[in-house]
């Protein structure tokens, strides 16, 4: 079966028994996992368990495929239904589930872990198609999703946080969902000794490090700037070293653009730079509201018109399998900044 967007998460924590093979796949590794232990924890609560839980790799049952009907149809020595889980799969488990999808064990429900697999990967297609299986797929979540789990786990904390602290939390932590949950759980953790005031800018900074966030803002303006393509390319290697996803990059830097097209729209009106800058939630921070307003003077509209749909497209790529997007960005912002778009 395949699943909808708006099925995969009442799926994930309440799997149709019908699917006695569930393949998680998608670019997000964390997500596939947290997803992976969240479904096997319906079957199984303690997943350490040697008599109810089996791990093998895809490698393992394409080297010895009776392995798998031998783990699947095996008898719990405590009772109740086993979990077999498969991690590292690929196109060459296919036949090998084809073949048990045509008697699957009633007892054992089996989680299957893969990477990022094409609509013509013949392990998703026989799982999108097949009755008794189902195709979960993880790709990297955007921001609006993230910002739903930064409220869901901090309210389960006691914890509110401020919309424009949700905004920049979520755009620093997207690519993968471990560590967005490690950076969101730290938070709390830094807010715990005052849970009364709703978590702000300040707070998201000083928890996941203000030299991190501070210097994509400095990387974000130096990318907008005329003239800084030293400095852009700099903070740009500086951010890949420090583990920050090329996406979560483009992202802050087209939120920046959007902002820059609102107010260059507004002053192209008749408003004043100010006036028009005062409009923007959040609002411009103070150490770069004279470097705003240049950008502002120095961008045309057509030009931002330009730069944004180069930022889609680069999006729009990145989410296809071997796409450079590393080399891509930096493609981008050099051609961003010599505004030859």
């Amino acid at each position: 079966m395949k699943l909808t967007y708006r099925q995969i998460e009442p799926f994930v924590k309440n799997p149709d028994p019908a699917a006695r093979v569930i393949v998680i796949y998608g670019p997000d590794a964390g997500l596939v996992s947290e997803r992976a232990e969240i479904i096997a924890k319906t079957v199984v609560p303690d997943l350490n368990d040697p008599f109810q839980v089996a791990n093998l790799s895809g490698e393992q049952i394409t080297e010895d495929p009776v392995r798998l009907n031998d783990e699947a149809f095996a008898q719990s020595l405590m009772g109740g239904d086993r979990l077999l889980r498969i991690r590292d799969a690929g196109d060459g488990l296919k036949p090998h589930l084809d073949a048990y999808l045509a008697d699957p064990s009633p007892h054992c429900l089996v989680v299957v872990e893969a990477g990022e697999l094409g609509p013509r990967s013949a392990l998703r297609l026989l799982a999108e198609k097949a009755k008794n299986a189902a195709a979960l797929p993880c790709y990297v979540e955007g921001e609006r999703d993230l910002g739903s789990l930064i409220t869901d786990i901090l309210s389960q904390q006691g914890l509110r946080i401020e919309r424009d602290a949700q905004a920049m939390l979520a755009s620093l932590i997207v690519g993968d969902r471990v560590q967005a949950r490690s950076e969101i759980e730290k938070l709390a953790l830094y807010k715990m000794d005052d849970p009364e005031t709703p978590i702000t800018l300040d707070d998201v900074r000083a928890s996941v490090g203000a030299v991190r966030a501070l210097s994509i803002d400095e990387f974000v303006n130096a990318a907008a700037a005329t003239g800084q393509l030293e400095g852009a390319m700099r903070l740009y290697r500086t951010m890949l070293a420090e583990s920050v996803p090329p996406q979560t990059l483009l992202r802050y830097l087209q939120n920046h653009l959007r902002r820059l097209r609102r107010v260059k729209a507004a002053v192209e009106g008749g408003e004043s730079v100010d006036m028009a800058m005062k409009s923007l939630n959040p609002p411009v921070f103070f150490k770069w509201a004279d470097t705003f307003k240049e950008q502002v003077r120095s961008w045309s509209l057509p030009q931002l018109h330009q730069a944004l749909d180069g930022l889609r497209d680069i999006e729009v790529r990145s989410k296809q399998t071997g796409t450079p997007t590393e080399a891509l960005t930096g493609d981008f912002i050099l051609r961003l900044s010599q505004k030859s778009l």
